[in-house]
Protein backbone atom coordinates (compact mmCIF):
# COMPACT_ATOMS: atom_id res chain seq x y z
CA UNK A 1 0.00 0.00 0.00
CA UNK A 2 1.23 3.60 -1.03
CA UNK A 3 0.73 6.51 2.22
CA UNK A 4 -0.07 9.11 0.74
CA UNK A 5 -1.44 12.40 2.53
CA UNK A 6 -1.96 10.60 5.26
CA UNK A 7 -3.92 7.91 4.27
CA UNK A 8 -3.05 4.45 3.15
CA UNK A 9 -4.01 3.15 -1.13
CA UNK A 10 -3.89 0.78 -2.79
CA UNK A 11 -3.10 0.66 -6.51
CA UNK A 12 -6.67 0.60 -7.71
CA UNK A 13 -7.88 3.46 -5.46
CA UNK A 14 -4.79 5.31 -6.39
CA UNK A 15 -6.05 5.34 -10.00
CA UNK A 16 -9.53 6.00 -9.58
CA UNK A 17 -8.54 9.35 -8.09
CA UNK A 18 -5.70 10.21 -10.46
CA UNK A 19 -6.06 10.52 -14.58
CA UNK A 20 -2.12 9.90 -14.35
CA UNK A 21 0.42 9.42 -11.53
CA UNK A 22 2.50 12.48 -13.04
CA UNK A 23 -0.12 14.19 -10.73
CA UNK A 24 1.38 12.71 -7.57
CA UNK A 25 4.60 11.45 -8.35
CA UNK A 26 7.35 10.54 -11.01
CA UNK A 27 10.11 11.66 -13.02
CA UNK A 28 9.90 14.45 -15.38
CA UNK A 29 13.25 15.34 -17.80
CA UNK A 30 14.45 18.81 -17.89
CA UNK A 31 17.07 21.31 -19.16
CA UNK A 32 19.12 23.85 -17.24
CA UNK A 33 18.84 27.15 -19.61
CA UNK A 34 21.02 29.99 -17.74
CA UNK A 35 24.95 30.85 -16.98
CA UNK A 36 27.24 27.66 -16.91
CA UNK A 37 24.94 25.64 -15.97
CA UNK A 38 22.88 25.64 -19.50
CA UNK A 39 22.55 22.76 -21.25
CA UNK A 40 22.55 20.47 -17.87
CA UNK A 41 20.48 17.57 -18.17
CA UNK A 42 17.94 17.28 -14.94
CA UNK A 43 15.77 13.97 -13.57
CA UNK A 44 13.24 15.50 -11.68
CA UNK A 45 11.90 13.37 -9.34
CA UNK A 46 8.81 13.49 -6.33
CA UNK A 47 7.86 10.44 -4.73
CA UNK A 48 4.39 11.74 -3.66
CA UNK A 49 5.67 12.05 0.38
CA UNK A 50 6.65 15.65 0.07
CA UNK A 51 10.16 14.19 -0.74
CA UNK A 52 11.65 15.53 -4.37
CA UNK A 53 15.10 15.58 -5.86
CA UNK A 54 17.46 16.55 -9.16
CA UNK A 55 19.17 13.76 -10.38
CA UNK A 56 22.28 15.70 -12.61
CA UNK A 57 22.58 13.36 -15.42
CA UNK A 58 25.02 15.31 -16.97
CA UNK A 59 27.68 15.55 -13.42
CA UNK A 60 28.11 11.54 -13.08
CA UNK A 61 24.13 11.50 -12.04
CA UNK A 62 24.82 13.30 -8.49
CA UNK A 63 21.91 14.83 -6.87
CA UNK A 64 21.65 18.59 -6.96
CA UNK A 65 18.27 20.36 -4.54
CA UNK A 66 16.81 17.78 -2.11
CA UNK A 67 13.69 18.99 -0.51
CA UNK A 68 10.91 17.00 2.51
CA UNK A 69 7.61 19.04 2.66
CA UNK A 70 8.88 22.63 1.26
CA UNK A 71 12.02 22.29 3.50
CA UNK A 72 15.40 22.52 1.98
CA UNK A 73 17.58 19.13 2.57
CA UNK A 74 20.53 19.72 0.77
CA UNK A 75 23.78 22.89 0.63
CA UNK A 76 24.11 24.55 -2.42
CA UNK A 77 27.21 26.42 -3.42
CA UNK A 78 27.42 30.03 -5.16
CA UNK A 79 28.97 27.66 -8.10
CA UNK A 80 25.65 26.17 -9.02
CA UNK A 81 25.66 23.10 -10.84
CA UNK A 82 28.24 23.92 -13.77
CA UNK A 83 28.12 22.24 -16.72
CA UNK A 84 31.15 19.66 -16.92
CA UNK A 85 32.23 21.62 -20.12
CA UNK A 86 33.25 24.21 -17.16
CA UNK A 87 35.60 21.32 -15.46
CA UNK A 88 38.83 22.17 -14.12
CA UNK A 89 40.69 18.80 -13.28
CA UNK A 90 43.98 20.56 -12.31
CA UNK A 91 44.59 20.98 -8.46
CA UNK A 92 41.73 22.36 -6.63
CA UNK A 93 40.23 23.51 -10.17
CA UNK A 94 37.26 21.06 -8.85
CA UNK A 95 36.15 23.30 -6.43
CA UNK A 96 35.06 26.26 -9.49
CA UNK A 97 32.31 23.33 -10.41
CA UNK A 98 31.56 22.33 -6.79
CA UNK A 99 28.02 23.00 -6.33
CA UNK A 100 26.86 21.24 -3.01
CA UNK A 101 23.68 19.19 -3.70
CA UNK A 102 22.32 16.50 -2.21
CA UNK A 103 25.34 13.69 -3.40
CA UNK A 104 28.39 14.92 -5.07
CA UNK A 105 30.44 11.45 -6.40
CA UNK A 106 34.05 11.49 -6.14
CA UNK A 107 36.25 8.57 -7.90
CA UNK A 108 36.37 6.90 -10.30
CA UNK A 109 40.01 6.74 -9.51
CA UNK A 110 40.77 8.90 -7.41
CA UNK A 111 39.54 10.95 -4.64
CA UNK A 112 40.50 13.23 -2.11
CA UNK A 113 43.94 15.85 -1.86
CA UNK A 114 44.82 16.39 -5.17
CA UNK A 115 48.17 14.31 -5.21
CA UNK A 116 50.96 12.86 -8.05
CA UNK A 117 50.04 8.84 -8.25
CA UNK A 118 53.17 7.21 -10.08
CA UNK A 119 53.35 9.76 -12.41
CA UNK A 120 49.92 11.10 -13.08
CA UNK A 121 48.93 14.19 -11.58
CA UNK A 122 45.46 13.86 -9.88
CA UNK A 123 43.26 16.93 -8.89
CA UNK A 124 41.07 17.38 -6.43
CA UNK A 125 38.69 14.48 -5.95
CA UNK A 126 39.09 13.21 -9.04
CA UNK A 127 36.39 13.61 -12.38
CA UNK A 128 33.46 11.24 -11.56
CA UNK A 129 30.93 14.62 -11.03
CA UNK A 130 31.73 16.02 -14.43
CA UNK A 131 30.99 13.07 -15.98
CA UNK A 132 27.82 12.95 -17.96
CA UNK A 133 25.48 9.58 -18.23
CA UNK A 134 24.47 7.73 -20.95
CA UNK A 135 21.66 5.38 -21.71
CA UNK A 136 19.56 6.81 -19.47
CA UNK A 137 16.08 5.19 -18.64
CA UNK A 138 13.31 6.51 -16.14
CA UNK A 139 10.50 5.05 -15.29
CA UNK A 140 7.57 4.02 -12.77
CA UNK A 141 6.53 0.46 -11.75
CA UNK A 142 3.87 -0.84 -10.05
CA UNK A 143 4.10 -4.65 -8.38
CA UNK A 144 0.78 -5.07 -6.38
CA UNK A 145 0.02 -2.39 -4.47
CA UNK A 146 4.08 -0.77 -4.52
CA UNK A 147 5.35 1.61 -6.96
CA UNK A 148 8.82 2.16 -7.54
CA UNK A 149 10.93 5.14 -9.27
CA UNK A 150 13.58 5.09 -10.87
CA UNK A 151 16.48 6.95 -13.02
CA UNK A 152 19.04 3.91 -14.47
CA UNK A 153 22.57 5.51 -16.66
CA UNK A 154 26.18 4.50 -17.23
CA UNK A 155 28.74 6.90 -16.84
CA UNK A 156 32.24 5.68 -17.73
CA UNK A 157 35.65 6.78 -17.33
CA UNK A 158 38.44 6.42 -19.46
CA UNK A 159 41.86 7.22 -21.13
CA UNK A 160 43.41 5.69 -24.13
CA UNK A 161 46.10 3.22 -22.37
CA UNK A 162 44.37 4.10 -19.26
CA UNK A 163 41.92 3.31 -17.25
CA UNK A 164 38.48 1.72 -18.73
CA UNK A 165 35.82 1.68 -15.84
CA UNK A 166 32.27 1.37 -16.72
CA UNK A 167 29.88 2.71 -13.79
CA UNK A 168 25.88 1.57 -13.75
CA UNK A 169 23.89 3.67 -11.82
CA UNK A 170 20.45 3.11 -10.15
CA UNK A 171 18.89 5.94 -8.08
CA UNK A 172 15.44 4.76 -6.90
CA UNK A 173 12.59 6.08 -4.94
CA UNK A 174 9.16 4.60 -4.19
CA UNK A 175 5.52 6.19 -4.34
CA UNK A 176 4.76 7.68 -0.63
CA UNK A 177 8.47 6.64 0.68
CA UNK A 178 10.70 9.28 1.72
CA UNK A 179 14.31 7.86 0.37
CA UNK A 180 16.75 8.09 -2.15
CA UNK A 181 18.56 5.11 -2.67
CA UNK A 182 21.75 4.39 -4.93
CA UNK A 183 22.74 1.11 -6.01
CA UNK A 184 25.73 1.47 -8.19
CA UNK A 185 28.21 -1.30 -9.75
CA UNK A 186 31.57 -0.37 -11.23
CA UNK A 187 33.14 -2.98 -13.50
CA UNK A 188 36.69 -2.31 -15.55
CA UNK A 189 36.68 -3.04 -18.61
CA UNK A 190 40.44 -2.39 -19.08
CA UNK A 191 42.82 -5.53 -19.66
CA UNK A 192 44.76 -4.13 -16.29
CA UNK A 193 43.68 -3.18 -12.75
CA UNK A 194 42.76 0.01 -11.88
CA UNK A 195 42.41 2.09 -8.47
CA UNK A 196 39.09 2.30 -7.21
CA UNK A 197 38.15 5.46 -5.17
CA UNK A 198 34.98 6.11 -4.19
CA UNK A 199 33.38 8.97 -1.86
CA UNK A 200 29.14 9.63 -1.59
CA UNK A 201 29.50 13.07 -0.55
CA UNK A 202 25.99 13.95 0.82
CA UNK A 203 25.73 17.51 1.44
CA UNK A 204 23.29 18.96 3.77
CA UNK A 205 22.48 22.64 4.55
CA UNK A 206 20.44 24.87 6.61
CA UNK A 207 17.84 24.55 8.34
CA UNK A 208 18.67 20.93 8.54
CA UNK A 209 22.33 22.42 10.29
CA UNK A 210 21.92 24.66 12.89
CA UNK A 211 23.44 25.42 16.14
CA UNK A 212 20.51 22.94 17.19
CA UNK A 213 21.19 19.81 15.08
CA UNK A 214 23.09 17.06 16.24
CA UNK A 215 24.34 13.78 14.83
CA UNK A 216 23.36 10.46 16.30
CA UNK A 217 25.52 6.89 15.73
CA UNK A 218 26.46 3.82 17.55
CA UNK A 219 29.64 4.34 19.66
CA UNK A 220 32.60 3.76 17.25
CA UNK A 221 35.76 4.99 16.66
CA UNK A 222 36.02 9.14 15.12
CA UNK A 223 39.76 10.46 14.39
CA UNK A 224 39.92 14.11 13.32
CA UNK A 225 42.03 14.62 10.17
CA UNK A 226 44.63 17.02 11.31
CA UNK A 227 45.50 19.47 14.31
CA UNK A 228 42.65 21.39 13.45
CA UNK A 229 39.89 18.65 13.46
CA UNK A 230 41.49 17.34 17.02
CA UNK A 231 40.78 20.94 18.53
CA UNK A 232 37.60 20.02 17.94
CA UNK A 233 37.06 16.56 18.12
CA UNK A 234 35.10 16.40 21.78
CA UNK A 235 32.21 18.50 19.71
CA UNK A 236 31.85 16.19 16.75
CA UNK A 237 28.24 15.59 17.22
CA UNK A 238 27.07 19.22 17.50
CA UNK A 239 27.08 22.60 15.66
CA UNK A 240 27.01 26.43 16.27
CA UNK A 241 26.11 29.65 13.99
CA UNK A 242 27.62 30.48 11.28
CA UNK A 243 31.32 31.67 12.19
CA UNK A 244 33.46 34.20 10.58
CA UNK A 245 37.19 32.38 9.19
CA UNK A 246 35.97 29.13 10.65
CA UNK A 247 38.49 26.45 9.32
CA UNK A 248 37.01 22.86 8.08
CA UNK A 249 37.04 20.32 10.57
CA UNK A 250 37.36 16.80 9.26
CA UNK A 251 36.56 13.25 10.91
CA UNK A 252 36.90 9.94 10.16
CA UNK A 253 34.44 7.43 11.10
CA UNK A 254 34.51 4.01 11.69
CA UNK A 255 31.12 2.89 11.92
CA UNK A 256 29.89 -0.31 13.25
CA UNK A 257 27.96 -3.00 10.48
CA UNK A 258 24.73 -4.60 11.58
CA UNK A 259 24.08 -8.36 11.49
CA UNK A 260 23.16 -7.27 7.19
CA UNK A 261 26.67 -5.81 6.95
CA UNK A 262 24.66 -1.65 6.87
CA UNK A 263 25.45 1.06 8.66
CA UNK A 264 23.97 4.44 9.19
CA UNK A 265 24.54 7.85 11.26
CA UNK A 266 21.43 10.22 11.88
CA UNK A 267 21.25 14.06 12.33
CA UNK A 268 18.57 15.52 14.23
CA UNK A 269 17.27 19.50 13.13
CA UNK A 270 15.00 20.14 16.01
CA UNK A 271 14.78 23.45 13.98
CA UNK A 272 13.64 21.46 11.13
CA UNK A 273 11.69 19.06 12.44
CA UNK A 274 13.47 16.08 10.83
CA UNK A 275 15.96 13.20 11.07
CA UNK A 276 18.00 12.75 8.04
CA UNK A 277 19.55 9.42 7.81
CA UNK A 278 22.98 8.18 5.36
CA UNK A 279 22.80 4.06 5.12
CA UNK A 280 25.10 2.83 3.45
CA UNK A 281 26.38 -1.18 3.10
CA UNK A 282 30.20 -1.49 4.73
CA UNK A 283 31.45 -4.55 2.43
CA UNK A 284 33.05 -1.96 0.01
CA UNK A 285 32.45 1.46 1.77
CA UNK A 286 34.39 0.97 4.82
CA UNK A 287 34.53 4.20 6.14
CA UNK A 288 32.83 7.59 6.20
CA UNK A 289 34.00 11.42 6.38
CA UNK A 290 32.40 14.00 8.12
CA UNK A 291 32.96 17.05 6.64
CA UNK A 292 32.02 20.03 9.26
CA UNK A 293 32.39 23.60 8.02
CA UNK A 294 30.67 26.31 9.93
CA UNK A 295 31.57 29.67 7.81
CA UNK A 296 29.33 32.22 6.48
CA UNK A 297 28.02 31.42 3.26
CA UNK A 298 30.19 27.88 3.56
CA UNK A 299 27.75 26.68 6.18
CA UNK A 300 27.62 22.72 5.70
CA UNK A 301 27.38 19.23 6.74
CA UNK A 302 29.62 16.53 4.65
CA UNK A 303 28.43 12.83 5.66
CA UNK A 304 30.69 10.93 3.38
CA UNK A 305 30.98 7.08 2.87
CA UNK A 306 34.15 6.17 1.15
CA UNK A 307 36.39 3.72 0.77
CA UNK A 308 39.33 5.88 0.93
CA UNK A 309 41.21 8.45 3.17
CA UNK A 310 40.80 11.97 2.33
CA UNK A 311 45.21 12.39 1.71
CA UNK A 312 45.28 11.04 -1.79
CA UNK A 313 46.26 8.42 -3.89
CA UNK A 314 49.97 8.28 -3.40
CA UNK A 315 48.96 8.00 0.49
CA UNK A 316 46.59 5.12 -0.14
CA UNK A 317 49.17 3.36 -2.31
CA UNK A 318 52.30 3.60 0.22
CA UNK A 319 49.86 2.58 3.11
CA UNK A 320 48.88 -0.56 1.13
CA UNK A 321 45.16 0.93 1.86
CA UNK A 322 44.08 1.73 -2.14
CA UNK A 323 41.52 -0.11 -3.45
CA UNK A 324 41.88 -1.99 -6.89
CA UNK A 325 39.57 -3.49 -8.95
CA UNK A 326 41.00 -6.25 -11.28
CA UNK A 327 40.28 -6.70 -14.91
CA UNK A 328 36.75 -8.22 -15.44
CA UNK A 329 35.64 -7.64 -12.00
CA UNK A 330 32.76 -6.32 -10.53
CA UNK A 331 31.97 -4.43 -7.39
CA UNK A 332 29.16 -3.16 -6.15
CA UNK A 333 27.96 -0.07 -3.48
CA UNK A 334 24.71 0.75 -1.80
CA UNK A 335 23.65 4.05 -0.13
CA UNK A 336 20.64 5.66 1.14
CA UNK A 337 19.37 8.95 2.33
CA UNK A 338 16.27 8.98 4.26
CA UNK A 339 14.46 12.00 5.92
CA UNK A 340 11.75 11.78 8.42
CA UNK A 341 9.53 14.18 10.57
CA UNK A 342 11.04 13.93 14.16
CA UNK A 343 8.11 12.86 17.10
CA UNK A 344 7.13 14.88 19.86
Amino acid sequence: MAKLFGHSYSKQEILTYVGDLSQIAGVQLLEMEEGSERGNRVASVRSGSGLSFDVLLDRGMDIGAAEYKGKPLAWISPVGFVNPAFFEPEGLGWLRGFGGGMMTGCGLTSAGSPDVDEGEALGLHGRLSFLPARKVNTGERWEGDECSIWIEGVVRQARVHGEYLSLSRRISTGLGKNFIRYEDTIENLASKPSPLMMIYHVNVGFPMVSENSYLVAKPHKVEPRDAVAESGLSNWDHFQKPTPGYDEQVFLHDLVADEKGWTSIDLISPDAGLKLTVRYKMENLNRLVEWKMMGKGTYVLGLEPANCHLAGRSKERAAGTLQMIQPGEKKNFEVEISVEELKD
